[in-house]
C-alpha cells in the first residue's frame, strides 16, 4: 500500500521506535549485564531516588544487579515489567536498562549470586507502592 505521495506509510513498529528514541535526549548509556550473567528475557531497569535505594533493599526477598549514582539506584528487571503496571512515581521506568539523562553509567553495587540479573518486579513493585504510598494498579476501584 502506497501513500498518496508515493512514500510508504509508516508501520506500528516505527513509530513506538520513533516515540521511543523522543524520550530518550542526550547520549543514551546502557546498564551492562556483569560478565558471567545472562539476561534471557532482555533487559529494562526501574529507578528511585537515592535516598529510597537503602529503603527498598531490605523489602526484596530477591535482589538482582543494582546499579547506583549520586541521583539513583537501578534495578535490572526483565523486559516488559512495565506491561499493566503503572510504576509508582517517583520511579522511573528505562526500557533497555537505557539510563538517559546520567553523565555516566551507574556503578554497580550489588551483584546476585548465578548468573540471573533480575529483581522479580512485582516485589519490587509493591515495595515502592508502600514506599510511596501508592495503591497497586490491580486493587484501584474500576470506574464505569
Amino acid at each position: 500500500m502506497r501513500a498518496p505521495s508515493g512514500t510508504r506509510p509508516l508501520g506500528l513498529d516505527t513509530l513506538v521506535r520513533l516515540r521511543r528514541a523522543l524520550r530518550e535526549p542526550g547520549t543514551p548509556r546502557r546498564l551492562p549485564v556483569p560478565e558471567g550473567m545472562t539476561a534471557p528475557l532482555g533487559c529494562d531497569a526501574v529507578a528511585v531516588p537515592a535516598h529510597f535505594g537503602p529503603l527498598v533493599m531490605p523489602r526484596l526477598p530477591r535482589v538482582g544487579c543494582v546499579y547506583a549514582d549520586e541521583a539513583h539506584w537501578w534495578w535490572i528487571v526483565p523486559s516488559d515489567s512495565d506491561y499493566a503496571l503503572e510504576w509508582p512515581a517517583p520511579a522511573r521506568y528505562a526500557t533497555g536498562a537505557v539510563v538517559p539523562d546520567a553523565p555516566g553509567v551507574p556503578g554497580l553495587i550489588h551483584r546476585p549470586d548465578g548468573t540471573v540479573p533480575y529483581t522479580p518486579p512485582i516485589p519490587l513493585y509493591l515495595a515502592l507502592c508502600r514506599l510511596t504510598g501508592t495503591t497497586p494498579t490491580w486493587s484501584r476501584p474500576v470506574s464505569a
